[in-house]
């Protein structure tokens, strides 16, 4: 296990004791949580950016962290499409896909599998990020849109591209005798 997925088990770990223990305090009437202002605060300001795009691709919410990590205030992307994010190049790819998810409701990035991909900030900056996504149903169950979260991980993926070269350099220079 590399040491950057190391640190991110333990803070899940962590995440995980703490959220027991905050449910077990919830049930035992010690703390009383404010569900709807939690899930508010985890939305908004959570670490990790939440986009939604309606069910033509055009983003409809797009929180804190999305901001600073692709440079768009939620204003500045309210109503534009995705494209705003997503490489050229990695375009047609893209809207495929977004559109057999829509027709069908069905993705294998929201099974738990994570997509890995290069993304686009305002500045052109190129970034790396992961997310999953979930298809949004209204109460009908007909499917509305879809909600990505997402990370940049754009200074690992760059780790591990000097690991791999450093191990590619290594392993092709003959042994010393």
């Amino acid at each position: 296990m590399l040491p950057a997925d190391r640190c991110l088990h333990n803070i899940e770990a962590d995440l995980c004791q703490i959220k027991r223990k905050a449910f077990a305090m919830s049930l035992s009437g010690a703390v009383r949580l404010d569900t709807d202002r939690f899930c508010w605060a985890l939305v908004h300001d959570g670490p990790d950016a939440i986009i939604y795009a309606d069910r033509c691709g055009m983003i409809r919410f797009w929180n804190r962290a999305a901001e600073r990590i692709f440079g768009y205030s939620a204003a500045e992307s309210s109503g534009k499409s995705l494209d705003i994010i997503i490489p050229g190049a990695l375009r047609q790819r893209h809207w495929d896909a977004y559109a057999e998810a829509i027709r069908t409701g069905k993705t294998r990035y929201g099974e738990g599998d994570v997509l890995a991909v290069p993304a686009i900030r305002k500045d052109g900056a190129r970034i790396s990020i992961e997310f999953t996504i979930w298809p949004y149903r209204d109460r009908k169950g007909d499917l509305i849109g879809v909600a990505a979260i997402l990370r940049d991980v754009t200074k690992r993926f760059e780790e591990l591209k000097v690991l791999r070269k450093a191990a590619a350099s290594a392993s092709a220079e003959p042994p010393a005798c």
